[in-house]
This record gives structure tokens, C-alpha cells and sequence, in this order.
């Protein structure tokens, strides 16, 4: 695979570069089997670094797709989102069924919703996540009966 572009991004601001150096912060585009916090380095002289560590997630909320037909263009829109963002996390809730997303904060997930419909073109309705409640025997008790 060869690297067709390398960006530097900073905040909204996007510049094509033609090098990077050791601490540089660059996006690339053509390669597809990296993921973010991969280190890129020379064959002949392999560099092992620690990968970054990232804050676990802190507001979750259920999503489903508008549509059932959608169903699975959205299986996979978050799968790919969650890929490039190790912030993002999604998964089904085993008690519930419902698909679970959770990320940094609500401004976070709207734009992970924004990104669905603008890029993968699904829409879906997002809100809190059902309770799965459990009702169980938590004392000894007697019963007497007829």
C-alpha cells in the first residue's frame, strides 16, 4: 500500500505536507489497514512504542435507525466510526437488545449521529437507554398457603 496524501490537521485547518517527524501529528490517506495510535515506521528499523492510552467513554446512549431496512448500513457505519475514534465505543446491551453508543460527552455523539447520515447516509433516533430490570429473592421468607 503506498500513502497517497499526508495532512497536517490542526483544529478546522487541513495542509498537505510532503514529511513528517518523530512527535508529528499527520493524518494519511490510502493506507487501509491502520488504526488510530499505529506507529509508522521504516522495515529495516522497527520502532515499538507504547500505544496512546484513551479515557473510557462517559454518556451513553441507545440508537436504532429510523428504518429496519437500515438496520444494517448502521451496524456497520458505527462499526467503521468506532474504528477510527477509540473514544467511541458501541455495543449491544445483552439484556436489552439495544444497541448501545457512548463517547465523550452528548456534543460527541451528535456529531458521531451527523457523521452516519452525512457519510453513510442513515439517519436514526438516539435516546436514553432502557433499565433491564431484575427482580430476585434477597432474604429468606416464609409462606403459608391453603
Amino acid at each position: 500500500e503506498r500513502i497517497s496524501r499526508l495532512i497536517q490537521i490542526q483544529a478546522d485547518k487541513r495542509e498537505d505536507i510532503e514529511t513528517c517527524y518523530s512527535g508529528d501529528i499527520a493524518a494519511i490517506v490510502g493506507i487501509k489497514n491502520i488504526t488510530t495510535g499505529d506507529t509508522l515506521c521504516d522495515e529495516d528499523h522497527p520502532i515499538l512504542l507504547e500505544p496512546p492510552s484513551f479515557p473510557d467513554p462517559v454518556i451513553s446512549m441507545a440508537i436504532e435507525p429510523k428504518t429496519k431496512l437500515d438496520q444494517e448500513k448502521m451496524a456497520t457505519a458505527l462499526q467503521r466510526l468506532s474504528e477510527e475514534d477509540p473514544t467511541f465505543w458501541v455495543y449491544t446491551h445483552e439484556d436489552t437488545g439495544q444497541t448501545i453508543i457512548a463517547g465523550m460527552g452528548e456534543l460527541h455523539l451528535e456529531i458521531i449521529r451527523d457523521r452516519m447520515f452525512r457519510e453513510f447516509k442513515v439517519d436514526a433516533n438516539a435516546g436514553k437507554p432502557q433499565i433491564a430490570y431484575r427482580e430476585t429473592i434477597t432474604t429468606n421468607a416464609h409462606g403459608v398457603g391453603k
